[in-house]
């Protein structure tokens, strides 16, 4: 038993000496001072394998490459939402390639990126991208049953044919489920703009359930003075044109941003992509 206890004594030493000795540490950074964002690709090209981005390098370090690449009219980090790529703020070089070899640079271009949470976009392998405040911190709303609320953002990335941005300024809008009326989706906004995060009423179907439902959205063109001259007029499929309509499933509290992108009268035809940050 003496002896069964001196090795514990000893092993109890031990064990001190050592947690006396050693450092833990960690080794990470602070993002309180970092520059955040999420790379998006909206360049007007056909949806294909071949357009995909299969690697991306910002500042010369590797961020995507073939087993994870940026599909088109898609962003990264993806896979699950409120991810940021963070980098030193200032300067920064993006260089995008293409290929199953991942050695054809289609886009190299810098841009300044400031402190906080910020959305990249880039729509032409010619021009440098747009960078748009991503809108944090959210509003938080307290409910006492349940929120009756989704967040909606709308970009206008819209081309009317192969290099040519559009000049009109686009209102976003949505059907009431109350009253039926169309309601403005924040301020009427122009190429490379936004609106403010807004939020959209979903009267959810069914009381106990975290809550969906189907919300139409129309498009009008808005002039300077923001008289509304119409709705917006889009190619379809057979080559005509016709009213901008579109519905998608809203679901309580989540934040989405709208992002319209493509052309207005050519191939590939536009179309509003999602992507969530809540």
């Amino acid at each position: 038993m003496k002896i069964i206890k001196y090795l514990s004594l000893i092993l109890a030493v031990t064990l001190m000496a050592s947690c006396e000795t050693d450092t833990i540490e960690f080794d990470a950074e602070p993002i309180g001072n970092m520059a955040e964002f999420q790379l998006h690709y909206v360049v007007p090209v056909t949806a294909t394998t071949a357009n995909r981005i299969t690697k991306v390098e910002i500042n010369g370090q590797l961020y995507a490459n073939i087993a994870a690449p940026l599909n088109t009219y898609n962003a990264i980090p993806s896979g699950s939402v409120g991810k940021f790529y963070i980098v030193s703020p200032g300067n920064v070089n993006i260089k995008m390639y293409q290929g199953n070899d991942m050695d054809v640079l289609v886009y190299d271009q810098n841009v300044t990126l400031t402190v906080g949470k910020q959305n990249v976009f880039v729509h032409d392998f010619n021009q440098p991208p747009v960078v748009l405040d991503n809108g944090y911190p959210y509003i938080r709303r307290q409910t006492v049953e349940t929120d009756s609320m989704t967040w909606v953002r709308f970009y206008n990335f819209l081309y009317e044919t192969d290099g040519v941005p559009t000049d009109l300024r686009l209102q976003y809008q949505y059907v009431s489920h109350r009253t039926d009326e169309l309601v403005n989706i924040g301020n009427p906004v122009a190429f490379g703009e936004c609106t403010d995060w807004q939020p959209v009423l979903l009267l959810k179907t069914s009381l106990v359930s975290s809550g969906s439902r189907r919300i139409y959205y129309k498009i009008k063109v808005v002039d300077n003075a923001g008289n509304i001259l119409g709705d917006l007029q889009v190619m379809n499929s057979s080559g005509n044109f016709v009213n901008y309509s579109d519905y998608w499933t809203g679901y309580l509290n989540r934040r989405v941003h709208h992002i319209y992108c493509g052309m207005r009268a050519a191939n590939p035809r536009a179309a509003v992509r999602l992507f969530y940050a809540l």
